[in-house]
């Protein structure tokens, strides 16, 4: 069995809750509110800003040219097609400069972000793959699951579009291949702290869709 197998079958609880998430549901069905949506978006795009940082903390820990170059190619995808892909909805949803610069992260987003960090800069690019693989893999076998959706906001069409497509798909796929060619060799002990990332960052892409359905916030003392 491959090491990517492994961490999938690891998951599959976790995954399955994901697919059946009422955020996920709402989105398919037209019927999520869109002040989650809305709360989605803001911590997403704090959350792929800080994506794109431990991409390319794996390009700089990459032992070659080549896998160097991919990780900044995937890094630059997150700022061109994401993040870009936000900008749009943000627009379409009238969220304004003033109200993303003055925006605080949740704490599931912020919390998730760190663990990525925490990653990327203790352990090496295995540590990486595993702790960012998730939300590639995960997104892709959503979209897949919802093609074939048509809820009536143009919005959430959108998104399973996003997601659903080939040119993601080849993405996610080439980050599993590099997975387990980077497990090849590696000690029982790496392989079971880079399979622990694989498994904690399923559980926040988790925590992530049910930050964003109760709009969770930071908790207020007055």
């Amino acid at each position: 069995m491959k090491f990517s197998q492994e961490l999938r079958q690891a998951v599959d609880a976790s995954w399955n809750a994901s697919f059946e998430h009422p955020f996920v549901n709402g989105v398919a069905k037209g019927t999520l509110p869109l002040s989650s949506f809305r709360h989605y978006l803001l911590n997403d795009a704090y959350y792929l800003s800080q994506f794109a940082r431990v991409q390319s903390l794996g390009a700089a820990k990459a032992d070659s040219l080549a896998v160097s170059n991919r990780m900044t190619v995937h890094a630059q995808g997150t700022f061109n097609a994401e993040l870009s892909l936000h900008e749009t909805f943000m627009k379409q949803m009238g969220i304004t400069a003033e109200e993303r610069a003055a925006f605080q992260p949740s704490p599931t987003a912020y919390a998730y972000t760190s663990h990525m960090l925490r990653a990327a800069y203790n352990g090496h690019l295995g540590d990486i793959i595993a702790a960012i693989l998730p939300c590639y893999w995960l997104y892709y076998e959503i979209g897949q699951r919802l093609q074939g959706s048509a809820p009536d906001e143009p919005i959430y069409r959108e998104w399973i579009a996003a997601y659903g497509g080939e040119w993601f798909g080849e993405l996610v796929r080439e980050q599993i291949d590099r997975l387990d060619a980077l497990a090849e060799g590696l000690s029982q002990a790496d392989l079971a702290r880079m399979k622990q990332h694989f498994i904690i960052s399923s559980h926040y892409e988790y925590l992530f869709w049910e930050m964003a359905y109760t709009l969770e916030t930071w908790p207020t003392y007055e």
